[in-house]
């Protein structure tokens, strides 16, 4: 009879103890997160933030109307060559964090793939190779060494700022962006160009607790 309780009570733990597993385990599911793969050129908003769509969208068509205007045919006239072009700063003044580089290289690219201009490195970049070529001053033969005092220095540069306002009420959130980018002559430090892109966006929180 003892023996019968005992592995009476033993039959019950183990089931218990299965069935704590089980949940432990069944819980532990529930957190791994779905992932699903999706175009990089589609349009997905999550928070309404300023996002990787933005950044390509106002990258496109800012670079597209810079390099419609006057000033790249008057140089191209003047010069008998094509403008070479730098990216300067873009200061983020807007109330989100937004990555300033990922628009930066999304200009860059939009001014590289147009052919109509010349790309000067950034200056961080140009620190980089100097140093390259003084250590192969030293070490490459004169073959192959790259002198110094040949590079070719930027007529234009590229600079700007993102600014918002946010307006909200309720569950109701408007966010406005304005993208501002100057075309500066670097030798004379005349504004040849200046574009400006507007973004409005309505957020609605539908878990919104007053």
């Amino acid at each position: 009879m003892v023996f019968r309780v005992y592995g009476g009570r033993m039959r019950i733990l183990v089931f218990c103890f299965a069935a704590a597993m089980t949940a432990v385990f069944l819980s532990g599911c529930r957190t791994v997160p779905k992932v699903q793969r999706v175009g990089v050129e589609e349009q997905i908003d999550l928070s309404g933030n300023w996002n990787d769509t933005d950044s390509r969208m106002v990258s496109e068509e800012m670079i597209k109307d810079a390099l419609s205007r006057a000033w790249i045919s008057n140089f191209s006239s003047a010069k008998g060559a094509q403008p070479r072009v730098i990216v300067g700063s873009v200061l983020n003044k807007s109330h989100e964090h937004i990555n300033t580089e990922t628009f930066v290289k999304d200009l860059e690219r939009e001014l590289i793939n147009s052919g109509r201009v010349y790309f000067v490195a950034s200056s961080e970049q140009r620190g980089e190779i100097r140093q390259e070529r003084m250590e192969q001053a030293e070490h490459a033969s004169l073959e192959t060494a790259k002198s110094m005092g040949q590079e070719h220095g930027a007529d234009f540069m590229v600079k700007g700022q993102i600014n918002t306002i946010l307006d909200e009420a309720g569950k109701t959130q408007l966010k406005y962006y304005q993208i501002e980018l100057e075309m500066i002559n670097i030798l004379t430090n005349e504004k040849v160009w200046i574009g400006q892109k507007k973004i409005k966006k309505v957020v609605e929180r539908p878990n919104y607790r007053p």
